[in-house]
């Protein structure tokens, strides 16, 4: 579920958060989750025992072994010189055989089918980036419990091949920061980033301690993948028959917008799913019609042309605001039989009126 495209509307959250006797923190997180019902998203309460297991696994199973690798040698004629907390979990390597390490890779896998059930009607998880907020005198006493507990609600995200991010949200009441951290599935940074972005406009923090204003956040600035933007009239739109055909490709939608006030809608004839086909018109003769704007990976935009079938195709529209995008338009040959539908303003009204 958390692979599927499309944008993050239904968010997991844990049904108990443990908090290890942090009340700011919880108090933090409770004023976090009331501004995020704000966000347009569903917040779902889950148990996190699986994510929980699966944590635990990374840090008192076999996969310390993995780092023991990477560091052997070192170890071996420099291991007096090693933070003693960091050797002593390197060392503890030694207390796995090849047996438990094969018992640990099937464990995990058997948590990852559960988490997958888990979260098969949810886009994405948010939890808090650390439960509790110790001092350096704390850790420095109890290294490796508190780093534990600091990781509580990411440390299974390597494991299940998740992404995430961390963001800021807002203060505790000691003047301490509090983060949050959005989890989805592998591939899906994009998706996380806009949202990422949807919340620090919504919600902005000052610039560390400079006390400047962090300025607002672009939901493209983030996106280092090159992208088309799409207008769609039609059978592509939200919830109607075509619309996975953006989703498969990670399209996002950006907005809901019209065209200027240029263009006329025609219900194609002999179409099916019905289909309408999109006329620009005489100065005057036009009016505004309802699009979304989508945006989606360039390197799928190939193959989202090649399912267009004739007599439609893409072109160039012009929005309301005076933009020009890709958007699907309509040879003229398609309209002979077409029935003019401009009167609804949209496609989307048109086929409630014939339901």
């Amino acid at each position: 579920a958390l692979r599927r495209p499309g944008p993050i509307q239904r968010l997991a959250i844990p049904d108990h958060p443990q908090w290890f006797g942090d009340q700011k923190a919880e108090a933090a997180w409770n004023t976090a989750i009331s501004q995020w019902r704000q966000q347009n998203v569903e917040l779902v309460p889950l148990d996190f025992s699986p994510m929980l297991e699966l944590a635990a696994l990374l840090y008192e199973g076999p996969w310390v072994a993995e780092r023991h690798a990477a560091v052997e040698s070192f170890m071996a004629s420099h291991g007096d010189d090693m933070n003693p907390v960091v050797k002593g979990i390197i060392s503890k390597a030694g207390n796995f055989s090849a047996t438990d390490t094969f018992k640990a890779q099937y464990r995990k896998e058997e948590l990852q089918r559960q988490i997958d059930e888990l979260l098969a009607d949810v886009d994405a998880l948010l939890v808090p980036t650390a439960p509790t907020a110790p001092t350096i005198e704390a850790v420095n006493a109890d290294p490796v419990a508190l780093n534990s507990q600091l990781g509580t609600y990411t440390n299974f995200v390597n494991l299940a091949d998740m992404s995430a991010l961390a963001i800021p949200a807002g203060f505790r009441d000691d003047g301490l920061p509090f983060g949050v951290t959005l989890i989805t599935g592998a591939w899906k940074d994009t998706e996380l980033q806009r949202l990422a972005c949807q919340w620090l406009n919504a919600h902005p923090t000052p610039l560390g301690a400079t006390g400047n204003d962090r300025p607002e956040e672009a939901p493209g600035a983030a996106i280092s993948t090159p992208t088309i933007k799409v207008a769609v009239v039609g059978a592509h739109l939200s919830g109607m028959p075509l619309n996975t055909q953006l989703s498969e490709r990670y399209a996002v939608l950006l907005e809901q917008t019209t065209t200027s006030a240029n263009y006329r809608l025609f219900a194609l004839p002999n179409t099916t799913p019905p289909k309408p086909g999109l006329k620009r018109a005489a100065p005057g003769e036009g009016r505004e019609i309802i699009v979304e704007v989508w945006e989606m990976p360039a390197s799928a935009f190939g193959s989202f042309v090649d399912l267009i079938p004739a007599p439609l195709g893409i072109g160039n529209v012009e929005l309301a605001d005076g933009r020009w995008v890709n958007g699907f338009v309509c040879e003229g040959y398609g309209f002979e039989g077409a029935e003019d539908v401009t009167e609804f303003g949209g496609w989307r009204a048109y086929i409630a009126s014939r339901a």
